[in-house]
């Protein structure tokens, strides 16, 4: 999942990018908010976190113009101000949650999964897709009740693919969302990582989760309960 980062203290900033990538999340950095709307326009973001107090652009204008465009991505708010109006003016014009400075970094991804959830329609971290059983805050997957060996990025990779089920991702796409974990933007990174991938989900090759349609991409092809 691709995550837009909007902070202008350089050291926050990348300690937010850093703690979001140790999770498996792919992550987009913006030091003020011109480039954060730049970024916004240009890539496909599963959620942005902005900070209220940028030069140029404000995190409140920014938000504005996103969702003026129809960005639909689930904002989270950084704000160091305590005044109640702040927040509720941010709520007003488009964000979906805000956390007040200083945070603890557990709580930032805490809040960004549960938004990530809400807006793939997921209300519950716990998902049930043919004989998969995933919980999202765990971070754990089970086939027919066996838990499975997974790393952290090949849940995130996973759980991509079940936000976006029944959807058609081209190899494009799910380069955009994984390429800041040390893979190169080769389409036959992508072939391999899926072709491992699939072996551990179905080792007996008869479920085919992650379905392949040619010169188009990949789909789960698994109904969602």
């Amino acid at each position: 999942m691709l995550i837009l980062v909007v902070e202008d203290e350089n050291i926050l900033r990348n300690e937010l990018a850093e703690t979001l990538k140790r999770e498996g999340f792919a992550v987009e950095k913006a030091a003020d908010g011109k480039q954060g709307l730049y970024l916004g326009r240009e890539l496909a973001f599963d959620a942005a976190i902005i900070d209220l107090g940028l030069p140029g652009i404000s995190g409140l204008d920014l938000i504005k113009q996103l969702r003026s465009e129809g960005k639909k991505f689930p904002i989270l708010i950084l704000t160091a101000r305590d005044h109640w109006q702040d927040k509720v003016n941010a709520l007003a014009v488009g964000a979906d949650d805000y956390v007040t400075k200083p945070f603890h970094m557990e709580e930032i991804l805490a809040r960004v999964n549960a938004l990530v959830r809400r807006s793939n329609g997921f209300s519950s971290p716990e998902v049930v897709s043919g004989p998969y059983k995933f919980n999202s805050l765990e971070q754990k997957l089970w086939l027919n009740d066996e838990l499975l060996d997974l790393t952290a990025f090949e849940y995130k990779v996973i759980e991509y693919f079940l936000n976006h089920a029944g959807k058609v991702l081209s190899k494009t796409v799910l380069t955009e969302h994984i390429y800041e974990q040390d893979f190169e933007r080769d389409s036959n990174v992508i072939e391999v990582f899926v072709g491992r991938l699939r072996k551990k989900l179905d080792p007996s090759s008869t479920i085919k989760p992650i379905e392949t349609l040619r010169g188009r991409g990949y789909r789960w092809s698994l109904d969602i309960c």
